[in-house]
């Protein structure tokens, strides 16, 4: 098949569009999970949980936790696995990964998660019994066990085998996150919540349904980067789905300029139109995660400074970029006061070259996540663009 020429914007337009940040927006989140694949979760939540926000970032003001939460506890059409939430009708994939953890590596972590089920395989017993009699359980309701305690070196060897027994028999989908009650994970057995009756996938259709699931999420993509699972696992049989993909004209070679060969786009997402859409993006979103390749593609820096001591931040502590149609125009840091009800910007930065003509749409983000939040009000902490001052505080 010939390689088709993009320019850097139309690679730009393409991966926006493969992760529904153009319009329409999706109708809602059972779709947007499958279309992502996965959303990363985490706790941290100056404005709100970053689940939260990817999928607001999608579905917009109308878009509620609630909504997630049923979908999770209640109707089970999506689940929690590895710190992602992943559609459960993607289980088929996910389970050979289970099946094979920890996987015969060599790795470091594998070899000693091998070594603590074997010599806790008692422990084992006593916490998948207590779930199929008594559960769901929170972790703090199951007792240690253990023959040998977990100890690694890390943050998580002091007290923490029953919560780490938890976590290995979770990769493993023998026990599942079944809800939660504040911080606290509710456990129960997998072969309760997923849906283990059903055949196995052959190899085959495994590869076709992860790559072509991964090249549509991205929108083009290396082709060296495709099939790849958790565990640096990859699909077997992955090379030659992307050979077929190719064959079938679903796959369509592609260069871009100034970014390196051996690119693949989607055909059905390089068919559909881009419609410009101004939202902010979780640090965590698909579309700026891979920090170097939101720089080649946007010409945008971002790094997290969570961690960051204040004094030394750049710009703050929990940034959130500003996309406007095919740009990264700027940065907000975001804080939300939940007793009081008032979003409170810490600071704003637009992004070189400063245009007037920005201001408006950066003003109408941060109006949409208020409205999203229903704040009261929203107040200006911090620094403003000279161009967009006066139209920001009014």
């Amino acid at each position: 098949m010939k390689t088709k020429s993009l320019d850097i914007r139309q690679a730009r337009r393409l991966a926006i569009k493969a992760q529904l940040l153009s319009a329409p927006r999706p109708r809602g989140v059972v779709e947007t999970v499958r279309a992502l694949r996965f959303v990363q979760m985490d706790p941290t939540s100056s404005v709100a949980r970053t689940e939260h926000i990817v999928l607001f970032s999608r579905l917009g003001k109308r878009y509620r936790p609630a909504q997630l939460e049923r979908l999770l506890w209640d109707e089970r059409s999506l689940f929690e696995y590895r710190a992602f939430i992943v559609p459960t009708s993607d289980f088929g994939i996910h389970r050979e990964v289970m099946r094979r953890y920890p996987p015969a590596s060599a790795h470091t972590r594998h070899r000693y998660v091998r070594t603590f089920l074997r010599e806790n395989a008692s422990f084992r017993r006593y916490v998948l019994g207590r779930l199929r009699k008594d559960g769901p359980l929170r972790t703090r309701d199951l007792e240690d066990r253990s023959v040998v305690g977990w100890r690694t070196g890390g943050w998580n060897d002091d007290g923490r085998n029953t919560g780490m027994m938890l976590e290995i028999l979770w990769m493993r989908g023998e026990v599942m996150i079944v809800g939660r009650e504040g911080q606290q994970r509710v456990w129960d057995l997998g072969e309760r919540r997923l849906p283990i009756d059903e055949p196995r996938l052959p190899a085959t259709e495994i590869a076709r349904r992860l790559v072509e699931g991964q090249l549509r999420s991205r929108g083009f993509a290396p082709a060296s980067s495709l099939g790849g699972m958790f565990d640096g696992l990859e699909a077997k049989g992955a090379r030659r789905a992307i050979d077929d993909m190719v064959r079938d004209g679903i796959a369509v070679p592609v260069e871009v300029e100034g970014l390196k060969g051996g690119l693949l786009a989607h055909a059905g997402v390089m068919g559909t139109p881009f419609r410009p859409r101004t939202v902010v993006l979780s640090p965590f979103d698909q579309l700026i995660h891979d920090r170097r390749r939101t720089e080649e593609l946007f010409g945008f820096r971002y790094r997290l400074e969570i961690y960051v001591p204040p004094a030394k931040r750049e710009y703050g502590y929990f940034v959130l970029p500003v996309l406007s149609g095919d740009r990264l125009i700027g940065r907000i840091d975001p804080k939300f006061d939940r007793k009081n009800r008032v979003l409170h910007v810490n600071g704003v930065w637009a992004e070189d070259p400063v245009s007037a003509d920005d201001g408006p749409k950066v003003a109408a983000a941060i109006e949409e996540l208020a409205a999203w939040k229903q704040a009261r009000d929203v107040a200006f902490d911090g620094v403003t663009p000279a161009s967009w001052r006066r139209l920001l505080l009014g």
